[in-house]
């Protein structure tokens, strides 16, 4: 079986040229398949089975039958063979067969054409371009193959459009849309062309109304109906397609379904009519809002009346689909099919109304699109561009015209198989796959050699002949034998009959006294017939097949067989008795090299040259048996270069391996292999080289280079000392007069020189830039840094004054201007203000001495906040005092401030409330920066004043007014700020401004809401910020992205909280810890809201009380007497605690009122009496809010609850009673919902499992349903579990997590009412493995280990062991491990000293608590390889320190930083370096610095 594939051109339409086969094909590629068959005997078998012997079954008669009865099998035409001449190769061979006389047939496969890709050819490729490949029936191969498309190339894109009357408004915008189309498909590429058709549907009934007059005219101002029309043939000249596009009426038809599949047919098939050119992408954009007919499908009752669809073109003149009212619409399949062989590839454009049934229809594809339209495709275009940018990455490879004998399938390259052979290679870089073949053996249940041809409608078999002049042309060669003509003998009827045949002479080889060696008979012409043919062979037996050489022992070491005297080896194997293997595996030296360069591999071995040091088995010098490269070279660099050192004689020095060469400068120590130094002992000073392989192969030995010039001591100057510490004192006094002395007349220089008019020349001052342009929506800060610049020589101060003008672009009639907002109202007013106070690289820090002294003078100034709140004071009376600090102040102390660090003092922002009135004297629309000495650029702090009212493009103006202290002059004097403010379609903001969680929560879930404008998805970010608490020591830091999507209105942002540290714990006034959440960045129409900050309090006080509604909706109707909603509280019940409540969007009444939670009261009821308020009770939805908590409570995450009135009879006292909040639980509700089971009890059984049990609920109960959920996530995204009797176990939970339940019965009516929630702990597990290990490196002997706390504790850690062990280079132990157990969780850090230098260790660290040692955590390091940094970070006080070469037990050699802060003997660094601005340590230890 023969098949031949390569790159198959486009399918041709009717009429279409023919194609040059290198044009550009976008994402699909095709295979061609021919096949042929044979009879020789190298030809075919058929299907391959493990479970039979097909080869045996087959009973072939002949060698060609046998050979095609399946891949393996194996004829033998030896005449005085006994056994099944038809079997597989081995069963013959053990049957007695002859090996030389066994036929067996083999596939060949040859690359015909195989052109390498060029990308920079930019067209389509493949590789290879064609093979030749022949199979066995059966058999199975695997091709690699390499595909290439270009970024661009030739496009042809045809818009087909539904021109029923529902799409008018869509065809308009197309029209209107012209150059968008132009600029779409010259973008896409630089070779295009575009088309355009219409359709619409049959035109009989019932698809269309066949009245004349709306034959005539369906619709006012339309065109007549009809199935298809060409309107415009594909064309590059876009003029004409535009001007043409603006003629085209709409149609019409009767039902909602369309007749697309005709059209999009009619549009595949009339190539020539549609224009499609061989070679480019053909995109067809189907565009529709409607459902689709389609053969056979039920909705037409054409279906089994009207003729199949012929697939063949059937356009009239006019460019009209003529045969649509004479053969049914194509099938589903049909157009996959159609679509498949012309390369066409479908782009869906529809509407909402009928997305669901395109994106099934795709699926049938094996590259489409489907794109949403808008109602009135007004965005079409971006569509288009959206589907064509995703094609671009997809290509489908199928096989094409593919007889039935052959089976294709296509895979990645990691064998997996492509689904419809589909692959995302991206264009422009080469795209790989694998092509698996397979030849059938049966087809039908028919050996697929035995066939008629005719029958095959994919493919064309031939069947041959192949013969061989084996018979010296006196016979015929029959399954591999000679069959001879009349008057000819022998095994290839080279023996004539008419000769002597009784001649035996022949029967004798050269040097034989025997016939046949004694071995056999000898018959006519010469043939030897050997006695024993499994022993004796050849054409005279002289051969005896157990007399071929041996290695081990074994004949031809088993690796092979012995063939007329001779081992034939097994594949892999070699040498004269087989004993040499071919792979060089065991050649390969420790750099994957063979024989490291130096040496042969022979037999799988190395040779390697003499050079006088030791080698390994791969010829790499083996240092290790001589103590290193040095210590091995040392004696013979010496004799050689200084005729000194062991082999100083000269008899000795010429027994060295190697001859060294004198350099005047070595090489570095990363290019050699080894660089060495020594110190003579003759002379004491000290030689330098290197060694390093040759680099030429043929030169044997080391190549030695030695550094000339020693490095010798010089003489004792001992006595030169202490004059030259006197000299160096008394330069020492003279610099620091100078330095005073010059200092002060430098002062008097620069002032006078300020004063000369020459002086002022060339000193500028001014802007930076012209103009900002900001998006108000991605505004994180209320100002702007504007840089102001000053040039020219800075030797003196300079102040230059400022000033803001707000919407510079208003006219005094704008209708904002015109508006007197109330100057009574309070609002918060941005400030920025100067401190008294030098600026510090410590106010950056948050911990340090000078941020809390500046937080205390913050402190003692909040009356002067309240003073301006109040209007009392002007601001200007306390130009110097940080007032930022209070109820409505925040401060921020961190790098992130904006904090002037170039100048000498810090300005910070802070926030305050007041009066509007107090505008003028709070925010002052001017400032001044001030140029220091040396200072070349300052910030000009400008308010950006941004309002809800601002317009949506609003423009601000800066101006450098003066420069009232200085000599500079003004250069860029302005500055023009615009800010533009989007429309959103969603605002996002924090609920609130603050929030306060206690570290006993464990996590902060911060609720993040979205005011929804218009719905859809959309994104924001999230950055925590330290402020007070630190990451990774209060809390753990978080940034993402939240995605909502269509109605979701709110999110929750876990922040996990840690516990108190000991350090921290142990202070008696605790600071204040406290961090921001930042929202940023939103997208896809968002915006920030009200609060984009929000500030998170951690305190170590009890939890405050949450208090949410119970459920987020509520259900009455109009006949309820009152409505009731209830109101839990969880947490910390033991106090009383307040919340308000409020209707929102209520029709009749507008109602709120306080909600007081008493001591150990969990649920409140808000009821609201409909009836109380005028007129009749409507049905109607509104929302109930809680808000304004007490101090020692907070809004839980049901913050708003949504109340459904519906339209209902009167009911019954019973029911009355449960909705007013007073339950009956011995009856059941009248409409047969059950009442709640009662004495709910949760108990953990394990780590991971919780049982729970209950009660049975009265009533005609069929189940229950549980519900449980993690506690603090919300209750929606809790599981259900449906039990049947009054238990349930509770599995797969999070091992020492809380948990919390609710339980409600249920009958054939539906859910009965939940139980109140019933909280429970899971047991503890043991931990997971600890955090990353990390590594301060102090010295190559010394290092700082830390790690983090078990993401998963499972518990209360309580101790943690750490192991190191010294390893080698294969990770094996090379000394005993060391233990080190640490019983204070909360130091995870360990400093050990006094480790081997130059060794690899391995450190292992694990976690226990009251379960168990958990799993361990490892890293390896060699502290030599890294940079040591011992002042880098100093070690904090109150560690473990561990010494290395110290005892084995558990604590015989632990201590702490607090209590030893010398180092230990024989410890190369101290233990404590520096002072970290931790506790002093006790008086009687030593402070090594």
């Amino acid at each position: 079986m023969r098949l031949k594939f390569g790159r198959r051109p486009w399918k041709e339409g009717p009429g279409s040229s023919a194609s040059s086969p290198h044009r550009k094909e976008m994402g699909r590629w095709t295979l061609q398949l021919t096949v042929g068959f044979g009879l020789l005997a190298v030809l075919l078998t058929c299907c391959y089975a493990e479970v039979k012997n097909y080869c045996f079954e087959s009973r072939s008669k002949s060698c060609s039958e046998c050979l095609q009865a399946g891949v393996g099998c194996a004829y033998c035409p030896d005449e005085n063979f006994n056994g099944p001449r038809c079997d597989l190769y081995a069963n013959i061979l053990a049957h007695g067969c002859s090996a030389g006389a066994i036929l067996t047939a083999k596939s060949e496969m040859k690359i015909e054409r195989k052109q390498q890709i060029n990308v920079k050819l930019q067209q389509s490729q493949v590789y290879p371009q064609l093979m030749d490949m022949t199979f066995l029936p059966g058999e199975e191969k695997t091709v690699n193959v390499e595909v290439f498309a270009p970024l661009k190339g030739p496009l042809d894109l045809y818009i087909l459009m539904d021109f029923s009357n529902s799409m008018a408004d869509d065809l308009d915008n197309l029209k209107k849309m012209g150059k968008d189309l132009a600029t779409l498909v010259k973008k896409l590429s630089d070779d295009y062309t575009i088309g355009f058709g219409k359709f619409v549907d049959k035109v009989i009934e019932p698809q269309t109304d066949m009245r004349p007059s709306k034959l005539a005219q369906p619709w006012p101002d339309s065109d007549p109906p009809f199935s298809f029309q060409n309107v415009i043939r594909l064309t590059n000249d876009l003029n004409f397609f535009n001007s043409k596009l603006q003629k085209e009426k709409i149609s019409g038809n009767l039902d909602a379904p369309e007749g697309g599949f005709d059209a999009i047919l009619q549009a595949a098939v009339c190539g020539d009519k549609i224009g499609w050119r061989n070679g480019s992408t053909h995109l067809l954009v189907f565009s529709t809002e409607s459902a689709f007919h389609y053969e056979a499908d039920g909705a037409n009752v054409l279906s089994g009346i009207l003729k199949r669809n012929d697939e063949k073109c059937h356009l009239d003149s006019d460019e009209k689909y003529t045969d649509d009212i004479t053969q049914d619409y194509p099938s589903v399949p049909t157009l996959v099919r159609v679509l498949g062989n012309h390369n066409i590839i479908p782009i869906f454009a529809v509407t909402d109304h009928s997305y669901t049934y395109y994106e099934k229809l795709k699926e049938y594809f094996p590259i489409a699109e489907v794109g949403l339209l808008q109602e009135d495709s007004s965005n079409i275009v971006q569509v288009m561009e959206t589907a064509f940018a995703s094609i671009r990455t997809k290509m489908s490879i199928h096989a094409m015209d593919k007889p039935r004998a052959f089976e294709s399938q296509f895979l990645h390259i990691n064998e997996e198989v492509a689904e419809y052979g589909s692959f995302d290679f991206r264009p422009g870089a080469k795209g790989k796959f694998k092509m698996r073949l397979k030849a059938q053996q049966m087809i039908d249940d028919t050996p697929v050699c035995q066939r008629d041809e005719t029958t095959e409608r994919e493919g064309t078999m031939r069947k041959r002949i192949r013969l061989a002049p084996k018979c010296h042309g006196n016979g015929d060669l029959v399954c591999g034998k000679c069959q001879c003509n009349d008057h000819w003998m022998g095994t290839f009827c080279n023996c004539s009959t008419t000769t002597s045949s009784k001649d035996t002479s022949q029967c004798k080889g050269p040097g034989m006294t025997e016939d046949c060696s004694g071995r056999g008979d000898c018959l006519p012409c010469g043939n030897c017939v050997c006695y024993n043919p499994d022993q004796f062979e050849g054409p005279y037996c002289q051969y005896d097949k157990t007399q071929c050489q041996r290695f081990g022992g074994f004949l031809c070491n088993d690796r092979g067989s012995c063939v007329m005297g001779q081992c034939a080896c097994s594949e892999g194997w070699e040498g004269n008795a087989c004993e040499c293997s071919k792979s060089n595996q065991t050649c390969l030296d420790s750099k994957g090299g063979v024989c490291n360069g130096r040496g042969k591999c022979v037999c799988g071995r190395c040779e390697c040259p003499n050079s006088g040091i030791e080698m390994t088995s791969t010829c790499e010098p083996n240092f290790q048996a001589q103590l290193g490269v040095c210590e091995a070279t040392r004696s013979c660099v010496q004799c050689q270069a200084w005729k000194t050192g062991e082999r100083k004689e000269e008899e000795d020095c010429k027994k060295c391996p190697f001859k060294i060469t004198l350099v005047d400068e070595l090489k570095e120590p990363e290019q050699v292999f080894e660089s060495c130094s020594f110190r003579d002992e003759d002379d004491d000073c000290t030689y330098y080289y290197t060694v390093e392989d040759p680099k030429d192969p043929a030169v044997k030995g080391l190549e030695v280079q030695v550094l000339e010039k020693k490095d010798c001591p010089p003489a004792s100057l001992l006595w030169l000392l202490p004059l030259l510490l006197f000299l160096l004192l008394l330069l020492a006094l003279l610099l620091l007069c100078c330095w005073k002395f010059c200092a002060c007349c430098k002062t008097c220089w620069q002032s006078c020189l300020a004063l000369l008019p020459c002086c002022r020349r060339g000193r500028m001052v001014g802007f930076k830039e012209d103009e900002y342009l900001l998006r108000q929506s991605l505004l994180t800060s209320d100002h702007l840094d504007t840089p102001m610049v000053r040039t020219g020589p800075p030797k003196s101060t300079d102040v230059v004054r400022w000033k803001v003008t707000d919407n510079v672009h208003r006219g005094p009639n704008h209708p904002q201007a015109l508006i007197k907002p109330n100057p009574k109202e309070t609002i918060q007013f941005p400030v920025s203000l100067r401190l008294n106070r030098l600026f510090s690289e410590n106010l950056s820090h948050p911990e340090s001495r000078d941020a809390e002294q500046l937080r205390k003078e913050v402190a003692d100034n909040v009356k002067c906040r309240e003073m301006l709140g109040k209007g009392n004071v002007h601001i200007d009376e306390i130009p110097r005092l940080p007032c930022r600090y209070g109820p409505t102040c925040h401060m921020r102390l961190t790098s992130a401030s904006p904090v002037i660090s170039r100048q000498n003092y810090t300005i910070m922002d802070t926030v305050l409330s007041a009066p509007r009135s107090s505008y003028p004297d709070i925010i002052k629309a001017a400032g001044a920066v001030e140029f220091q000495e040396g200072v070349e650029s300052v910030d000009v702090h400008v308010p950006l004043f941004t309002k809800d009212e601002d317009d949506d493009k609003k423009q601000l103006l800066v101006e450098a007014t003066d420069v009232p202290l200085g000599i500079a002059e003004i250069g860029k004097r302005l500055v023009n700020i615009t800010i533009i403010k989007e429309h959103a379609t969603s605002v996002f903001s924090f609920l609130q401004p603050a929030y306060t969680y206690s570290r006993q929560d464990g996590v902060a879930n911060i609720p993040i809401s979205r005011e929804i404008i218009e719905d859809g998805r959309t994104q924001v970010s999230y950055h925590t910020w330290d402020l007070t608490a630190k990451d990774k020591k209060d809390y753990v830091t978080v940034e993402g992205d939240l995605t909502y999507g269509p109605g979701e209105t709110q999110k929750t942002v876990p922040v996990r909280l840690l516990e108190l540290g000991e350090k921290d714990g142990l202070l008696e006034d605790k600071q204040v810890k406290q961090f921001f959440m930042d929202l940023s960045n939103p997208r896809q129409g968002g915006k920030l809201g009200r609060y984009p900050r929000t500030t998170v309090t951690i305190t170590d006080q009890p939890e405050p009380s949450v208090m949410m509604f119970k459920k987020s909706t509520q259900n009455f109707t109009t006949s309820d007497p009152t409505y009731t909603i209830p109101v839990v509280r969880t947490r910390n019940q033991d106090s009383s605690a307040t919340v308000k409540w409020r209707t929102k969007k209520a029709q009749n009444f507008e109602l709120s009122g306080p909600l007081i939670f008493g001591p150990g009261e969990t649920e409140k009821n808000i009821v609201i009496n409909p009836g109380g308020h005028s007129g009749p009770v409507q049905p109607e939805t509104f929302q109930l809010e809680l808000f304004d908590p007490s101090s020692n409570a907070s809004i839980g995450e049901r913050k708003t609850t949504l109340v459904n009135v519906t339209e209902g009879v009167t009911k019954s006292p019973q029911l009355a009673q449960i909705q007013q909040g007073f339950v009956n639980k011995y009856v059941t509700s009248p409409g047969g919902h059950l009442l709640p089971p009662t004495n709910p009890n949760a108990k953990a059984t394990g780590p991971r499992s919780i049982r729970l049990n209950w009660d049975p609920s009265s009533g005609n109960t069929v189940g229950y349903k549980v519900k449980y959920w993690i506690y603090g996530d919300p209750e929606k995204d809790a599981k259900v579990l449906d039990v049947k009797t009054t238990q349930a176990e509770l599995t797969d939970l999070y091992p020492y997590c809380d948990y919390e339940m609710r339980v409600c019965a249920y009958n054939a009516i539906g859910d009965g009412y939940d139980t109140d929630i019933v909280a429970c702990q899971t047991l503890e597990d043991v931990p997971g493995e600890p955090g990353r290990l990390a590594f301060n490196v102090i010295s190559p002997t010394v290092t700082q280990l830390s790690w983090g706390e078990p993401a998963e504790t499972n518990g209360n850690i309580t101790a943690y062991e750490v192991i190191y062990t010294p390893i080698d280079d294969e990770l094996k132990p090379v000394g005993p491990g060391k233990k080190v157990k640490i019983d204070n969780p909360k130091k995870r850090m360990l400093l050990i000293e006094n480790l081997q230098s130059a060794q690899t260790y391995q450190y292992k660290v694990r976690a226990k608590n009251s379960v168990g040692w958990g799993p361990f955590r490892d890293a390896t390091i060699n502290l030599a390889s890294q940079p040591a940094r011992p002042l880098s970070i100093p070690i904090i006080p109150d560690i473990p320190i561990v010494d290395a070469e110290a005892g084995d037990e558990y604590d015989s050699y632990l201590m702490y930083s607090n209590e030893v802060l010398k180092s230990p003997t024989g410890s190369k660094t101290p233990s404590v370096s520096g002072d970290g601005g931790y506790p002093a340590p006790k008086p009687q230890a030593t402070h090594n610095s």
